[in-house]
This record gives structure tokens, sequence and C-alpha cells, in this order.
């Protein structure tokens, strides 16, 4: 099963960078659009419709997806003053608390983005730029991110309760 899961995480951190690159082409195509346009004006479209929506969508999905695969990955940006100074059984019940914490809240996060998409899909809302998009798609990734990450905090919950000791990181990062 962690096997499995790890695989999850790392496919969601796949889709993510995916995100990025594709941003990158669309920012970039737009700008050798803009600068065709301006040395030869008339021969290629000026813009591209709505470029600066779909990038923000996906930056918005890719920053969702990325954040289980991050956790997992010890990515995340931890200050360890108090912790580093903990002895391990304190620290153990510090990460303990903290994962129920994270739980708790993304939890609350994941329900109501899910609540979120189902409104979005009852009321049929779009985007506003030029091409309408049905905002329950990029909402849908957000959801399902957040998904992800209630799923890699309690896996990491599991496995410090498997193990008996501290699994979040090295106190040496700081």
């Amino acid at each position: 099963m962690d096997r499995f899961l790890n695989k999850i995480y790392q496919i969601a951190g796949a889709v993510s960078a995916g995100l990025i690159i594709a941003i990158c082409i669309l920012v970039s195509a737009q700008v050798l659009l803009n600068i065709v346009g301006r040395m030869f004006p008339g021969l290629l479209p000026s813009t591209i419709p709505s470029y600066a929506d779909f990038a923000g969508f996906m930056l918005a999905a890719s920053t969702f997806l990325a954040m289980s695969y991050t956790l997992r990955s010890g990515g995340h940006i931890r200050v360890n003053l108090i912790v580093q100074r903990l002895p391990e059984r304190a620290t153990f019940f510090a990460e303990f608390v903290v994962l129920l914490v994270g739980i708790g809240f993304a939890g609350f996060a994941t329900f109501y983005a899910g609540a979120l998409v189902g409104e979005s899909i009852h009321y049929g809302d779009v985007s506003n730029g030029i091409i309408p998009v049905p905002l329950w798609i990029p909402q849908s990734f957000m959801a399902l991110g957040l998904g992800l990450l209630v799923l890699s905090l309690c896996h990491t919950l599991f496995d410090l309760i498997r193990e008996g000791q501290p699994v979040l990181g090295n106190p040496d990062e700081v």
C-alpha cells in the first residue's frame, strides 16, 4: 500500500511539473506573438485568447497537486527552532499533534473545495475571460490536490504511529 500511495503522490507531482512547463510554453508563445505582431503587423494574431486565465488555472492546479508529493518528499519548509531542542519522545508527540491539526484543516478545506465544485456545477459558473471555462474544471484540481494532501497527511500519521519515532524530517533542517 505504501508503494501504491507514493506512486500516486509522484504522479500528482509529475502532473504538477507538467502544468508548470505548460505555463512556460503558453506565456512564451504569447511573448513570441507580441514580438511577431510588432515586427510584422497583421501576420499572426496578437494574443492567445484567455491565456492569462489558462495560466492562472494551471498554476492553481499545479500548486494543489504538488502538495502531497512535497509533503512526502520532505520539501515543505519547516522551522525547527523548537523541535530540534526537544527530546525524541516530545518530537514524536509534537509531530502527532501537528499531523492531526493538519488533517483537520486540510480536511475542512477539502470538504469546502468539493462543495465549491458542486456549487459551480449546479449553477453553471464559468470564467469571465474571452473563452468561458466552466469553473468546476480548475476547482476540481484544487479539490483533488487537497484530498491528496489529506491522504498524505494520514499516510504520514500512520507511518509515525507504526515507526514509533519522528518521521517528518531532519532536525538539521532550518
